[in-house]
């Protein structure tokens, strides 16, 4: 497969199908949430060396995927950050290993800025279990919190 993933400010052709894609996957429901402010969010990830970041992940030109790496996605948790958030595959491309992919290149781009652990909420945690995540706190039935840890000799 010619995977490719970049920053999305490398590639603003893809911004508003990137704004769609975690629109479609985890915000159609909230109210006042539409794919031109999700855009304009992602639109602020514009430098690879500061928060927020927001990753796609291309097959030959064709998007597929993306997430992203942003200071805190909960404000209950402020001492939790940065957050993963808004991992998403193209529903045809999924079972690939490009989240996989995505999930690597991200904790990546976060051990270069120095940080020690990574956060994140989801309600599927085997994936991320199966790349060395650990169980941070389960607030609801069915919803986890959970923590990537970057320090030197450690899953991520």
């Amino acid at each position: 497969m010619n995977l490719s993933i970049v920053h999305l400010f490398d590639a603003p052709e893809h911004r508003v199908a990137t704004a769609a894609l975690i629109h479609h996957e985890f915000w159609l429901q909230v109210p006042g949430a539409s794919v031109e402010r999700m855009a304009a969010r992602l639109a602020l990830a514009h430098r690879a060396d500061q928060l927020p970041l927001a990753l796609i992940a291309l097959h030959d030109s064709q998007l597929v995927g993306a997430i992203n790496l942003v200071d805190n996605d909960d404000e209950n948790h402020p001492e939790w950050h940065p957050w993963l958030a808004g991992m998403v595959v193209a529903p045809p491309w999924r079972g690939r290993g490009i989240g996989s992919a995505l999930v690597t290149a991200l904790l990546g781009h976060a051990r270069r800025l120095g940080f020690e652990r990574v956060y994140f909420g989801t309600d599927g945690p085997g994936f991320y279990t199966r790349l060395g995540a650990l169980h941070q706190a389960q607030p609801q039935p069915g919803f986890w919190f959970m923590r990537f840890e970057l320090q030197a000799g450690t899953s991520g």
